[in-house]
C-alpha cells in the first residue's frame, strides 16, 4: 500500500501522512468479498440422507477401486544387476592437479 506523507494543500490545508490503497482496489476488494460470501452461503449444504424411511434409499457411498499392494509389470522379476568386471579397484592416473 502507497504512503502519502504528510503535504501543504494550495489553500494551506495541512494534510496528514496517510496510506492509501492502489487503484481499483476497492472494486477488487468488494468483488473478492463477494464472492467468499457466496461460498459460504451457497457452498455449505448439507448433502446427507434426512429421514430414511421405507421406500427411500440412502446416497450412494464410494467404493474402493485399488488392488493392493500395487504391482508394477516386471514386479515378480527383479532385473539383474551388474557385477564388476574386475576384483580389484582400477586407479586411473592423475593430471596431476589432484582432481
Amino acid at each position: 500500500m502507497p504512503v502519502i506523507e504528510e503535504y501543504v494543500k494550495a489553500d494551506g490545508t495541512v494534510v496528514r501522512r496517510h496510506t492509501r490503497l492502489p487503484a481499483a482496489a476497492r472494486r477488487e476488494t468488494a468483488i473478492l468479498g463477494m464472492i467468499v460470501a457466496g461460498v459460504f452461503i451457497f457452498g455449505s449444504g448439507n448433502t446427507t440422507a434426512t429421514g430414511t424411511q421405507q421406500g427411500q434409499e440412502r446416497l450412494p457411498q464410494p467404493q474402493a477401486t485399488t488392488v493392493y499392494p500395487i504391482k508394477r509389470p516386471g514386479w515378480d522379476k527383479p532385473a539383474v544387476r551388474p557385477t564388476p568386471t574386475v576384483p580389484y579397484p582400477i586407479v586411473f592416473p592423475s593430471s596431476g592437479s589432484g582432481r
